[in-house]
Order: structure tokens, then C-alpha cells, then sequence
């Protein structure tokens, strides 16, 4: 069965080959895969339950789910990055869909934790609108392009569809920038593969703390 990186991977490399509707509908499917798990990968709840046994506190476990995700997406951006300017073309959008894959599971966990039933569709809307990051979202509010934060898109009296498309062709965007911008902030690194490596590693690893960091921020705790 696919992993959760060979589902990314698809749908980037066929997102400028078709419309952009069918391609964000795609990638909330993959998505929604990584939040409910598919073959050997756990999804959020299970990811959440793990960690909340191993560390006995909802808000432990919640740092933890982080940390782990943090070193996940960086050695896959080390992994991913190693192969030098010959493997550019293809080793970039295989990783930036990995690390988004990465990232959304590490939302929903946290969400999960933090008490929002992740089986919602408004709790799923703001977990996807929370892979744009901190600055992308309040710009996207700030131009009305979207209605308001993440949290108030979770906690809205009523689910919108038509948002879940918005949401998702804005990440889908997002994704598809992040690789041309990968393509000219790694190159100089890219010269020498090793240390090409290691740029992809602590550019991926900062960005899922920062993603971590902004869930944490979005979904309060609603637990007692």
C-alpha cells in the first residue's frame, strides 16, 4: 500500500496537469488520509493516544507530538535533499508534500488533544487552513479571502463546503510555491549534496515547529 509520502508525491506531480479543483480535492483526500491513518501509518488519534500513554498529560503529550514531527520532517528534508543538483527537479515537490503530510497528522493530533471532535469537517477546515502558517492565514483574513482565524473556522455554528475548497486550493497554492521558493534557497547548498542535506533538514524542521506552534496557538484547550 502507498505511504503517506507516495500520496503527496502523486498529487504534486500531476497538479499542473489538471484542473485546480480536481487537484485541492485531491489533496484534502490525502490529507484526510493522514489524519485518519492508512495502512501502517497511525493517524492523529492514535498518534495522540500514543503519546498522551507515554507521557500521562494531555499538554506534555501535545509538546511531544511537536518534537516528534519536528524530527520527522527534518530527516525526511535531510533524506530528500541529499541528492544534489541532479536530483532537484524531482526530490523537492516529493518533499515539500511529504513534510505537509507530516504536518497535517501533527495538527489533527494536537487538535485532537487539545479536545476538537478532528472527525468534524469545520475542525478539518481549520486544520488545513493551519498548513498555510501563521502569516499566510492572517494575510489571507486580513484580504477577506478567508472568513477569520482557524479557531472560529472550527468552532463555527455551521459547516461551510465551499470554504473547504477555498482552504484547499490556498494550501494546494502555498505547496506548489514552496517549490520554486525550495529551488532557489537551496541551490547554493544543493552544489555540494551533504550540505545540501542539512539545509533541507533545518528548513523543514523549522517550518513544522512554526506550523506546531500556530496549531497550539489556534486550538485552545476546550478540555477541563
Amino acid at each position: 500500500m502507498a505511504t503517506a509520502k507516495d500520496i503527496g508525491k502523486t498529487i504534486l506531480a500531476q497538479a499542473p496537469n489538471i484542473a485546480p479543483g480536481a487537484a485541492s480535492t485531491a489533496l484534502r483526500k490525502a490529507l484526510d488520509l493522514a489524519i485518519d491513518g492508512v495502512g501502517k501509518v497511525p493517524g492523529a488519534k492514535q498518534t495522540a493516544a500514543n503519546a498522551l500513554q507515554r507521557t500521562g498529560s494531555a499538554e506534555l503529550a501535545v509538546n511531544q507530538i511537536v518534537k516528534q514531527h519536528v524530527a520527522m520532517a527534518g530527516a525526511q528534508g535531510f533524506i530528500t535533499n541529499l541528492g544534489g543538483l541532479a536530483t532537484l527537479a524531482v526530490s523537492i515537490p516529493a518533499n515539500v508534500s511529504g513534510v505537509a503530510i507530516v504536518q497535517c497528522r501533527m495538527v489533527a493530533a494536537v487538535a485532537h488533544l487539545r479536545g476538537y471532535d478532528i472527525e468534524d469537517p469545520r475542525v478539518r477546515s481549520a486544520i488545513l487552513m493551519c498548513l498555510l502558517g501563521e502569516g499566510n492565514a492572517r494575510e489571507a483574513v486580513q484580504r477577506q479571502e478567508l472568513p477569520s482565524s482557524a479557531l472560529a473556522i472550527a468552532t463555527a455554528p455551521v459547516h461551510d463546503p465551499q470554504l473547504d475548497n477555498t482552504i484547499s486550493e490556498k494550501v494546494l497554492a502555498n505547496l506548489m510555491g514552496q517549490v520554486g521558493g525550495k529551488r532557489v534557497s537551496l541551490l547554493a547548498g544543493k552544489k555540494i549534496p551533504v550540505v545540501g542535506g542539512g539545509v533541507g533538514a533545518a528548513t523543514d524542521g523549522w517550518a513544522t515547529w512554526s506550523t506546531g506552534a500556530f496549531a497550539k496557538a489556534q486550538f485552545i484547550n476546550r478540555r477541563r
